[in-house]
């Protein structure tokens, strides 16, 4: 449990204004500076799920960076036409001849997009408020409070103390900023809003407004009309529309309410009417009271927040601002920053990810540029599916429903793809979406030609399950899963060698094969036979779960075992191609082909020691240095080889602060900017999620047929605690432990069934009315798959794997009761 100590105040006259200082041992989960942000990097994020803003914190000139999550360019549209996949026969022909420089320049050339690549998630404008008398401010404070999903400045000016607080609201679906003083009739600002898009500011209907048409893209119109509407209350002075801004003269308090709305209803209809809907936010919730909109918000946040809590210590280190914390956290115990960096990307999810909405981008729902990186879309070949990697985990289920949404639709736009290009049945999508669904090849074709998408994706359906037991949202999704298996079935073609299945044309995600050469076409890459494993072993247990074709089923367990295996090469690795092509000198930032050690349960210690210890011997070649999103993956890959040394490791090398103002920033490689965000660089979010979850993973695992508890807990955290952890099979877990020792452990069963509890024997536990293990797990809503592991073919002796000891016990749960164990 996060253990708290008060905050102590410095109290002041008038209005009572409390100006929060950060004490030794304050544990509250904050991000702090002593100045203002001088650039977006340095900003703070709130957000709701559908609003966001970067707050700078400015005292005499607020900006508020403002996003609306369907604020895309262009429109409904598909990016296939009937001369995308033309080349395909052709470039299976030259792959199966070992042609590969061949089949790279033939695809160059005709696999490129045909229409577009997608289209981009694009800002709104600007909220500017410019502050009367703060041009001087001193006693100057700022955070972000992620248990309470909101953002306070505070700074004294003119001998008045000044205090600002601002919130995405969950519950009235505004932005809103309030503006205090300790003294009366000292709060005078203009608002004043601007924006990059085609549009304007005027004032209309007592409200300012900014309307605006997002803008053209590879040849797609802008259709998405937006509009932001601003209205200013103010308690004494007075309050007044004047040369398109909000003028507010000598009040004692005034609150700013921001509401925006799109003509969005969803990816094929445009037809919305933003004016109304942005007027009935705002017209709802200018009738609420500041104190009960604030409270209302803060308790819809919580529900989802307050689930999880994770204590690993509180040291001196939070008397500093974050970013200073940052920079200084390899050189310091700081294992506070940990955990805070931990929930902070639980807070992230939220505020990203509502039920209802869109899923997060590459950038969540915070964007400043026109033109982003990458278009900030969704890369569906790591990055959107690294998004989700904490929901279930972190116990925030709901939060995956975005996705599952956004998998329906890929599902029957990815149709005309797979009939299209590939003459095929079922569904496909390649390694980028965006809010229209598109789903042709994106980019150009050496990281684009990736029909595998659509695959990835569909697997978090079954983890879903797996940790909800939710058989109604099985039966809704399995078409889905049916769908994306169909379309393997049609277009899975016999190599000439080992007459395995193999997907083809296609690639080990943006990684490169032929030394000095750009060449990734291929078939039959690691990573594409364990998504296949994964797909058709699902989708044939959910028929079975669902007492449905059967024919199917069986039609799936057939073509697995013709799948090409994992195999371990020539420097003791495991393979990322077919062929024995891997390099010790790779260093390159995916990992593709360990996807079936995370997040797949594919490899394991304990079931196949032999590509347990070939993938660990993959890992150590790539290396530790990596873009940002790279090492929150790495952090899961050495938690699953457990490892928490090593865990940590590139935990640290995440928390090296990129940017800023402090002395020994980073300036290469990933890390993390001054707010927290991860630096890719430049920021992409996925690396915050994926941390996040690899925190989690290094606490409690559940993929290997047990909840195995600390199984990679790092030295540095020899005492702490974790409550609200979730498992597979439905299971709720709290682990306190004390110099590497469990203390407590509690496990409520949601589901009931079998659990099984693997301890490192280093730990002890009170394991009184435990038996010991034996037998295959029966858990009925997780188990290993009953299909074998694909085979080994092993080309050199492996040395032993060195695997850390434990003991496994079996608890027979009831659904909804609690199971309770101490040391002894």
């Amino acid at each position: 449990m996060m253990i708290k100590k008060l905050l102590v105040f410095v109290l002041l006259t008038g209005n009572s204004i409390a100006f929060a200082q950060t004490k030794k041992n304050d544990g509250t989960l904050k991000l702090w500076y002593n100045s203002p942000a001088e650039n977006w990097n340095e900003a703070l994020p709130i957000g709701n799920g559908r609003l966001g803003a970067m707050v700078f914190g400015n005292p005499a000139k607020e900006q508020l960076q403002l996003n609306e999550e369907t604020v895309w360019s262009g429109g409904p549209n598909s990016n296939i036409t009937s001369a995308s996949g033309a080349a395909i026969p052709a470039l299976r022909k030259l792959i199966f001849e070992g042609k590969f420089e061949e089949a790279q320049a033939l695809a160059d050339v005709e696999m490129f997009p045909k229409k577009n690549s997608g289209m981009i998630y694009q800002p709104v404008g600007n909220l500017f408020l410019q502050v009367e008398g703060a041009e001087k401010a001193t006693h100057y404070y700022r955070d972000l409070n992620i248990e309470k999903a909101l953002a306070t400045v505070t700074y004294q000016a003119g001998g008045v103390h000044y205090k600002r607080e601002i919130f995405s609201s969950f519950t009235d679906q505004v932005m809103i900023v309030r503006l205090t003083a300790d003294k009366p009739g000292k709060i005078s600002f203009h608002a004043g809003m601007d924006t990059q898009q085609k549009g304007g500011v005027r004032t209309e209907n007592g409200k300012l407004i900014l309307s605006g048409l997002t803008s053209d893209h590879e040849g797609e119109k802008g259709q998405i009309r937006f509009e932001s509407q601003v209205k200013v209350l103010a308690e004494g002075g007075k309050a007044s529309l004047q040369n398109n801004a909000w003028v507010v003269k000598n009040a004692n308090a005034a609150t700013v309410y921001i509401s925006i709305a799109t003509n969005f209803k969803n990816y094929h209809d445009v037809t919305g009417n933003e004016s109304a809907k942005a007027a009935s936010f705002l017209d709802q919730a200018i009738k609420k009271k500041y104190a009960a909109a604030l409270a209302a918000h803060i308790k819809f946040y919580q529900q989802y927040f307050n689930r999880v809590k994770l204590d690993l210590g509180v040291t001196d280190a939070v008397n500093k601002p974050t970013d200073q914390r940052i920079a200084e956290f390899a050189k310091t115990n700081d294992p506070h920053l940990a955990a805070l960096y931990f929930q902070f990307g639980r807070y992230l999810l939220i505020c990203s990810s509502q039920p209802g909405n869109q899923p997060p981008t590459l950038q969540g729902i915070w964007n400043d540029k026109m033109l982003a990186p990458w278009d900030s879309k969704y890369t569906i070949n790591i990055n959107t599916e690294m998004n989700y990697w904490p929901a279930e985990v972190t116990n925030l289920p709901e939060l995956h429903d975005p996705l599952f949404k956004m998998l329906k639709d890929l599902s029957v736009t990815g149709q005309e793809t797979a009939k299209v290009m590939y003459g095929a049945k079922g569904w496909v999508t390649h390694h980028n979406t965006d809010l229209w669904r598109i789903t042709g090849p994106v980019d150009r074709p050496y990281a684009g030609l990736w029909p595998m998408g659509g695959n990835w994706l569909s697997q978090h359906l079954w983890d879903h399950y797996l940790f909800t037991g939710d058989q109604q949202f099985l039966k809704e999704y399995y078409p889905v899963l049916k769908g994306a298996a169909e379309f393997y079935l049609d277009v899975l073609q016999e190599e000439p060698v080992h007459k395995w299945l193999v997907v083809t044309p296609s690639n080990s995600p943006e990684n490169t094969y032929v030394a000095g050469k750009r060449v990734s076409i291929a078939a039959g890459t690691t990573m594409d036979n364990q998504l296949l494993f994964d797909l058709f072993t699902k989708t044939a247990k959910a028929a079975e779960i669902l007492k449905t074709d059967t024919d199917f089923q069986a039609k799936l367990k057939a073509t697995l075992t013709r799948l090409a295996p994992m195999q371990i090469g020539k420097h003791s690795q495991l393979q990322e191609w077919m062929h024995d092509s891997d390099r010790t000198d790779d260093k390159h930032r995916h990992v593709s082909h360990l996807y079936g050690l995370y997040p797949s349960n594919q490899i394991s210690p304990y079931r196949t020691p032999e590509l347990f210890d070939a993938a660990r011997t993959s890992l150590t070649y790539r290396g530790d240095p990596a873009t940002g999103w790279s090492m929150g993956w790495k952090v899961n890959l050495w938690a699953r080889f457990l490892d928490g040394n090593h865990a940590y490791k590139l935990i640290t090398d995440q928390l090296k602060l990129v940017g800023g103002r402090v002395d020994g920033v980073n300036t290469t490689g990933g890390g993390t900017y001054p707010n927290m965000f991860d630096a890719h660089p430049p920021f992409q979010i996925d690396g915050n999620f994926g941390c996040t979850a690899g925190i989690a993973e290094m606490l409690l695992q559940s993929h290997d047929g047990a909840l195995h508890i600390l199984p990679a807990l790092p030295d540095t955290w020899p005492s702490g605690a974790v409550k609200g952890l979730v498992a597979r099979g439905g299971y709720v877990v709290d682990i306190s432990w004390r110099d590497k020792v469990i203390t407590h452990l509690k496990i409520k069963s949601r589901l009931g069934g079998n659990c099984r509890l693997r301890i490192n024997s280093n730990m002890k536990l009170n394991t009184a009315g435990l038996v010991a293990a034996s037998g295959p797990n029966t858990n009925p809503f997780y188990e290993v798959p009953e299909t074998k592991a694909p085979l080994i073919s092993a080309a050199a002796k492996l040395n032993p794997v060195g695997i850390p000891s434990s003991t496994a016990y079996d608890l027979k749960t009831l659904a909804g009761k609690d199971y309770t164990f101490n040391t002894n």
